[in-house]
C-alpha cells in the first residue's frame, strides 16, 4: 500500500537521523571533533559557554584562547597549579592575602586562582574591550563577584590614555606594543598600579602575589609598582626577551635585580632557581617567579 511505503520511508529516515546524530555527538566529544567544530563555527556565533567541570567559561569562538578552552576544557590551568605548588613549597602563601592579576584576559586564570582558595581576594586588571565583558561574565556566572574586583584599564606609568593594539586572532596577544601591521589600534585608559590599589583602598601589604602577562609591557608596569616590589612581594610574569630586545632585556633584568635577589624559572620540563641577575636573555620567552 502507498501509505505503508510512505510511513516506512519516514520511519527509516528518522532511524538514520538518530544514528547519524548519535555518531556525530560521539565524534564531536573527541579532541579532534571539538577542534573541527570550533574551527569551523561561523562569525554569527559571537560567544559560547562550556561546562568545565568545576566552573563555567564563556569565550569567543574566534579567539585562540576560547578555541583552546573548547578543545581542552581549560587554558593552561596547569601553569596556575604549578605556580601554587611552588609557592606553597616555599611557604609563600599567606592567609587572607590578595592576588593582583595584571592582564586578566577573559578570566581563565582568575577563575583557577579563585577556585584554588589560596587568595581571599583577587584584583584583575584588563584593558581589552573585547575581553573585559567576557571577564565580567565569567566572574559573575561562577559566583565570584564578592571575591574578585575587576578593573578595566591598562597598567602603566602615567594616568591617562594609551594606544592599544588588538590582535584579531589571539586576544591574549593584544598589547600596548604593536606587534603586527594587522593589529587594530584603539585608545584605552591607563593607570599606575599604585593608583589602582589606592582607588580600591587596598593596602599593598595585603598583596600576596602579583601575576602578570601583558605581552611585552611588563617593564613599564613594573615601574608603576615600585612600592610593591620594594616589599619584595612575590612576582610572577611571562618574561619575553623576544619582545624586549637585547638592550631593554638587560635593563629590565638589572632593574628587577634591584628588588629581588633570587627567582624561580619555569622551563617546560623543569624549574630552576637562580639569581635574578643571571636570568637568561637569549631565550625568547619563559615564566619566572621572583622570590622575596
Amino acid at each position: 500500500m502507498p501509505g505503508r511505503s510512505w510511513l516506512e520511508t519516514k520511519y527509516w529516515k528518522k532511524r538514520l537521523r538518530r544514528v547519524r546524530n548519535a555518531l556525530a555527538r560521539r565524534f564531536f566529544d573527541t579532541r579532534t571533533g571539538r577542534r573541527l567544530l570550533i574551527e569551523n563555527i561561523g562569525p554569527r556565533v559571537v560567544s559560547m559557554t562550556v561546562d568545565a567541570g568545576d566552573h563555567l567559561m564563556t569565550f569567543s569562538p574566534s579567539d585562540y584562547i576560547g578555541r583552546k578552552v573548547f578543545r581542552k576544557g581549560h587554558f593552561e590551568r596547569e601553569h596556575v597549579d604549578r605556580l601554587i605548588a611552588a609557592l606553597r613549597e616555599r611557604g609563600l602563601t599567606r592567609k587572607d592575602s590578595s592576588l593582583l592579576e595584571i592582564g586578566g584576559n577573559i578570566g581563565t586564570q582568575t577563575v583557577y586562582f579563585a577556585l584554588s582558595g589560596v587568595y581571599t581576594h583577587i584584583v584583575s586588571i584588563e584593558p581589552d574591550p573585547r575581553n573585559f565583558p567576557l571577564l565580567q561574565a565569567n566572574i559573575r556566572q561562577n559566583h565570584l563577584d564578592e571575591r574578585v574586583t575587576l578593573v578595566n584599564c591598562a597598567a602603566g606609568e602615567n594616568n591617562g590614555q594609551i594606544d592599544f593594539f588588538m590582535n584579531a586572532d589571539n586576544h591574549g596577544k593584544s598589547s600596548a606594543i604593536r606587534r603586527s601591521s594587522n593589529d587594530t589600534k584603539i585608545s584605552v585608559p591607563v593607570k599606575p598600579v599604585t593608583e589602582i590599589l589606592a582607588d580600591l583602598a587596598l593596602d599593598p601589604a595585603a598583596i600576596g602575589l602579583v601575576w602578570m602577562d601583558i605581552e611585552g609591557y611588563e617593564p613599564v608596569a613594573c615601574r608603576s609598582m615600585a612600592p610593591l616590589m620594594s616589599r619584595r612581594v612575590p612576582l610572577y610574569m611571562e618574561f619575553t626577551p623576544l619582545f624586549y630586545g637585547p638592550e631593554q632585556t638587560r635593563d629590565f633584568i638589572a632593574a628587577l635585580a634591584g628588588f629581588y635577589e633570587t627567582c624561580l624559572v619555569f622551563f617546560e620540563d623543569e624549574e630552576q632557581e637562580m639569581r635574578v641577575i643571571d636570568l637568561p636573555g637569549g631565550i625568547d620567552q619563559y615564566d619566572v617567579l621572583f622570590l622575596p
